[in-house]
């Protein structure tokens, strides 16, 4: 990574911190460069305007998303160009358990990164200029399709697409939904096996396993 990265991956994840702490209202470059410990203007010389921030903040946050996806096995690209192996019941158990501790941990450890991506897409309904941070998600959903049409749904372009928003708002319900009222503490073995559990439940009802 270059000087230049490192410099912008440092002012994005203290940005990722305000907004998480205070909602978008929170994001401003004086802030960033606050909580960052730059020097004032800092932020400003790297990323211009407030679209350019809240765009570098979107990459930082799929990045390191990214980066979850990938300790735990889980894909993080587009599917491979020959067809992969066909998944059975043993490998869909294995992915829900994958995808409960990424879900687990961005509720826990990664719970700033988790709010910050939410009010970034809020923002984005609102102001046009931003929908291209949508595209983001895009990649997730390539790969869901890939893992549902190897799992036997019928309908894996559908079902992938579905797979991804049902597992976001069981993460949203978590995170500031009333299922934060009743599920286990995050970071805990009963939080991810109710998770696992979950996710489960959904896989095998959309390959009819």
């Amino acid at each position: 990574m270059t000087a230049r990265a490192n410099r912008i991956a440092t002012l994005t994840d203290a940005a990722i911190e305000l907004i998480a702490d205070g909602g978008m209202r929170a994001l401003t470059h004086r802030a960033v460069d606050g909580r960052a410990g730059m020097p004032p203007g800092t932020t400003s010389a790297y990323l211009r305007t407030r679209q350019a921030l809240i765009e570098a903040v979107v990459g930082r946050l799929a990045e390191r998303d990214r980066a979850d996806l990938a300790a735990y096995d889980l894909p993080t690209g587009p599917p491979p160009p020959t067809p992969a192996p066909r998944l059975d019941s043993g490998d869909l158990d294995a992915l829900a358990t994958g995808v409960a501790e990424v879900l687990d941990r961005w509720l826990s450890t990664g719970r700033s990164r988790s709010l910050a991506r939410y009010a970034c897409l809020l923002e984005a309904v609102h102001r046009p200029e931003l929908r291209g941070i949508l595209h983001h998600g895009t990649g997730l959903r390539v790969q869901a399709r890939d893992l549902l049409a190897r799992a036997g749904a019928t309908d894996p372009d559908r079902q992938g697409d579905q797979f991804v928003a049902f597992v976001d708002g069981l993460l949203f319900d978590r995170l500031a939904g009333a299922g934060a009222l009743t599920a286990p503490p995050p970071g805990t073995t009963a939080s991810r096996a109710d998770l696992s559990a979950a996710v489960r439940t959904l896989l095998r009802a959309l390959t009819g396993s």
